[in-house]
């Protein structure tokens, strides 16, 4: 199996920064991609940023220009440093691995942005 634990979430004002981290552990060989994904209450699951092998990355909207994210393959490690926080970024942010094709979800960690 693969676990997934994310850090980095807490509670900051809007404009503030925040870097959330995830790191995968158990049966890792062939991971395509790894990634953020948020759960806002009422609203579904939704990607953030997402890098895959190649280097390449796939933003939301709503998350270009603020946040990055980045991996560390040697740790099977992802960031996502998040900028200029807004009210509407509060969520739960959940990392996501992706790995001959099946997804793997960490717990998710709570990211909440005050006004």
């Amino acid at each position: 199996q693969v676990q997934l634990v994310e850090s980095g979430g807490g509670l900051v004002q809007a404009g503030g920064s925040l870097r959330l981290s995830c790191a995968a552990s158990g049966r890792i060989f062939s991971i395509n991609a790894m990634g953020w994904y948020r759960q806002a209450p009422g609203k579904q699951r939704e990607l953030v940023a997402r890098m895959d092998n190649g280097g390449s990355t796939n933003y939301a909207g709503s998350a270009k220009g603020r946040f990055t994210i980045s991996r560390d393959n040697a740790k099977n490690a992802v960031y996502l440093q998040m900028n200029c926080l807004k009210p509407e970024d509060t969520a739960v942010y959940y990392c996501n691995l992706l790995q001959e094709w099946s997804d793997y979800w960490g717990q998710g960690t709570q990211v909440t942005v005050s006004s």
